[in-house]
This record gives C-alpha cells, structure tokens and sequence, in this order.
C-alpha cells in the first residue's frame, strides 16, 4: 500500500479512480462476512432542504430495533476516497456485534466537494437521526474512522448539538497538518502510506480554507466537554499520535477518554479481521464499550464467534 500510494496521483482522474477501487477491494477482502445483513438505502430531503444521504445497516440476526436506540457511523476517506459501501461490512459486524442497526452518513467527497460540505453532511444527519426519526441523543452513539474521526469531533464541539451517550474513534485523524503524523514517522514509518501523501488527499478538501479557521483545527483541549469516548489506534500507524493527543485534549477538557493503542497494528485493523485477529478482540472492546454506555446487552453468539 505504501508503495502504491506513492505512485498514484489523486489530482489526477485515473489516480484517484485507482486509489478508490484499490480501498474498496481491500476492504472487501479481508473485511468481516456480510452474510445475513440488510441494508436500506436512504435519500432524503430535510425540511430545510438539506439531503441526507447514507444506509441502515442491521447485521445477521438484528431486526428493527424497537429499544430506540441505534448507532451513527462516519466512515474515513481522507475526504476523498471511502464511502459507506466500502465500510458496509465493518459496520454490519459492530451492529451484529451490538443488535443495533447503525446508519452510516454518505458524505460529499473531494474534490468536487470541499469544506465544509462533508462536516456539514455529517452534521444534516445527525439532525435526520434525532429529528425526523425521533432518536433521543442519549440512546444514541457516534462511531468514527480516521478523517470521520476528524468529522465526528467536529459535529460534537458545535454547541447546539445535544451529544450521545457516546463516542468510539478508531484511528482518529485530528491534525490536519499532519505534524504529529510526520513527527511519528520520524521515529516509526507507516507501512500503509506516507505523511506527504495522505497530506495531499486532505489538500484536495481543504483547498481555499486556512488550516486555522476552527473546524479545520479543532479546539479539543478548549471546547465542550465530550461524552465518553473510546479511541482505538494501531501501534504501527503514524496516526496513533493522532489518538494520544486526542485523548489528552478530551481529558484536558473534562471528559472521560479511554485510549487503546494495538501494539504493530496498521490504520483502522479493525475493518481487516482477515488480516490481523486482533481485529476481533477490539471489536468486542468496542461492543463492550457501546452496551455499557447505551444500557444493552453484547450478543452471546457474537461475544463467543467475533
């Protein structure tokens, strides 16, 4: 991947049509079985006009939940390359892991779309979410990877968002400079891509936004204080410095962070559990974590299986 990333221009139409389908073929290969789970697409139009755009996915074994209690996922992409489908199989083993259906937002991506349009997508729908199908916050959580990771902090330190019970970050990409980033490279290299090349996915979504107008550079450490939240990163990835920070801004602010950092692990294992087996203890982590919080139960099948 390293290799391939460095090569492939994402400014370019063909570069980035590769980067895509090279993501999405991985993701599918070594990602969690889909047997059993049903999707539902949505595509709807708020009252003020805004769309909100994404599926409900209800793994093997999860009906319609009728708790009113349900999971928000945004995925990763850099801005630019992921989509639900890509993370479908992810998702639809956290809801056969949890028995909850989760809806996964289909953000806008660069760069045909620059900022704000992603944040602003994740933020319609939540609003969806607890607005016109009626979810109370408190019996919903947030779960995010890399740049979603960047997008649900974003959603939560807007101070008119009524917050979850809860928050799950799996290699939260939070500097969009990618200092820490290159700081980790120093000192370790990414076996899946450069600092300069991931850079220059977030360029193609930043472009014509400074990097200090604050939703770009979040103010952690100085903004609300945040439900608890879980944040899960490899060992091996340069975005672990990413997830310490994190969590040190989170508990400057008063929250209560727990961080797991998967010693050697690549960017977002958690998606690859036909690659790595650690995939399936952090996922059980990550149930436990969202059962505790939203006051369910873990599958006993799933706490068994993975």
């Amino acid at each position: 991947m390293r290799q391939i990333s460095a090569v492939l221009p994402p400014d370019r139409a063909w570069g980035l049509w590769a980067s895509r389908r090279i993501i999405a073929g991985i993701m599918d290969a070594f990602g969690p079985s889909l047997a059993g789970t049903h999707v539902e697409p949505v595509d709807v139009r708020l009252a003020d006009g805004r769309r909100v755009r994404g599926e409900w996915v209800r793994g093997r074994g999860v009906t319609r939940d009728d708790s009113g209690r349900a999971l928000y996922y945004v995925h990763g992409s850099g801005f630019v390359l992921c989509s639900a489908r890509t993370h479908r199989r992810l998702v639809a083993w956290l809801s056969r892991l949890t028995g909850l259906p989760v809806f996964c937002v289909e953000y806008r991506l660069a760069p045909r779309y620059r900022f704000p349009t992603a944040a602003d997508d994740v933020r319609a729908g939540w609003d969806w979410l607890t607005g016109h199908q009626g979810y109370r916050p408190d019996r919903l959580a947030i779960l995010g990877d890399s740049a979603g990771g960047h997008l649900t902090v974003d959603l939560l330190l807007q101070r008119d968002v009524t917050h979850p019970a809860a928050v799950a970050l799996f290699s939260p990409l939070i500097d969009l400079s990618f200092g820490l980033a290159r700081a980790r490279e120093a000192l370790r290299r990414d076996p899946a891509i450069r600092a300069t090349d991931a850079a220059k996915l977030i360029e193609m979504y930043c472009v014509g936004t400074e990097l200090t107008d604050p939703r770009l550079t979040l103010d952690v450490a100085g903004g609300r204080t945040l439900p608890p939240t879980l944040v899960q990163a490899g060992g091996g990835e340069m975005l672990v410095s990413d997830a310490r920070q994190l969590a040190a801004d989170l508990a400057a602010a008063g929250g209560d962070c727990e961080l797991q950092v998967w010693p050697d692990q690549v960017h977002v294992f958690q998606a690859l559990p036909r690659l790595t087996p650690e995939a399936v203890p952090a996922m059980r982590r990550v149930a436990a974590f969202l059962a505790d919080a939203l006051g369910t139960t873990m599958s006993r099948t799933e706490r068994v299986a993975g």
